[in-house]
Parts: C-alpha cells; structure tokens; sequence
C-alpha cells in the first residue's frame, strides 16, 4: 500500500468516526449539543483537523442524513422483502419508516427538520436521498390506484407517515394508537 493510499484511508476513517461522533452525540444529548469544539475534543483530532472534512455543522448533519438515508432505505426493503401482498407489503413499509425514525430520531432530525445543505427533489439530490424515496415507492408505486402518478401518491404517503412521525414524538399523539393509524392509512390511502 503506497504512503497516499494509506493517507486515502485514514481520512476516510476519520470521516466515519466524526460522523458516528457526531450521531452518538446528537442521539444522546440532541443535536444543540454537536458543535465542532466538542467533536474534536472526543475524536481526540484538532478543529483545524474535524474542518479539513466538513466545513462546519450543516456539513456533518448532511452527512448523517445521507447515511440515514442508506440505513432507511435498507430497513424498508428488508421489511417490505418478507411480506406477501400488497397490503402487507404497504403494512411492513409503513411500520418499518415509523419504527426507523422512533429508534433513531436525531438521525430521522438530520434527513427531514434540520438543514444538511442537501437538495431534495431535485436533480441535484444525492443519491442515498433519491434510493429512500426509491425504497417507498417500490411497495407504494404498485398500490397507487388508476390514474393516480405513483411517485405523487408516494409522496403523500410519505408525507402522512412524516405527520404521524412527527405529530406522535411532539406527544400530540398517543403512542399506543400508531398500529390503528397505520391500518387506517393503509386501508384509506392504499388501493390493495
């Protein structure tokens, strides 16, 4: 291994640990608590170091969002893979997403409330972002309903799924009902 490609991998693994830091930490103490002197300070590299990767904060919470997005992508087709049918496929897709974001909320803050300096929508959304949507719409494209586009019927699914997301940490929904709101989803958005 040539003294460039081992200084090519240690950066790399630099950048793994600043973003797993700066995950544990938000997923602890919330997000207010990641600020770039307390990540250099438990990566044990200096500022100058933690800067030489990413420009500041944004560029961390963007980096843990596209990483999110990987993980969530992968949860969603792992859940949906089991299932037979249409219904429990939308089922498995729904439960998946809701349990993602409850095991990993400061991460679930990173892709959809906090800015990462990510495009969304866009051509220039990359491409983890573009294969989470990918992973609705697989199971969702299907149950669309004639004459309804599947990629706008994925986003109002989405979109509900964000709400009861959202709506249920806030507290402003009980926790113990979200298996009721996700049949109701299905039964009322879905045509299975």
């Amino acid at each position: 291994m040539s003294v460039q490609e081992r200084k090519q991998r240690e950066r790399v693994e630099r950048e793994r640990l600043i973003v797993a830091t700066a995950r544990e930490l938000a997923e602890q103490q919330g997000w207010d608590a990641v600020t770039t002197r307390r990540l250099a300070e438990r990566i044990e590299y200096s500022q100058p170091v933690l800067y030489s990767h990413f420009r500041g904060k944004r560029e961390i919470v963007g980096a843990v969002a596209l990483e999110g997005a990987a993980e969530m992508a992968s949860a969603l087709r792992t859940a949906t893979s089991a299932a037979e049918g249409p219904r429990d496929r939308v089922t498995a897709l729904a439960r998946a997403y809701l349990d993602f974001a409850a095991r990993n909320p400061a991460v679930y803050d990173a892709m959809f409330q906090l800015d990462g300096g990510l495009a969304f929508a866009d051509e220039d959304t990359p491409e983890p972002l573009k294969d989470a949507f990918a992973a609705l719409l697989e199971s969702l494209g299907e149950v669309a309903g004639d004459g309804v586009h599947p990629g706008l019927f994925t986003e109002v699914f989405w979109a509900a799924l964000h709400g009861l997301v959202t709506l249920t940490r806030a507290g402003r929904l009980p926790a113990e009902d979200t298996a009721l709101r996700v049949a109701l989803l299905v039964d009322r958005l879905a045509v299975v």
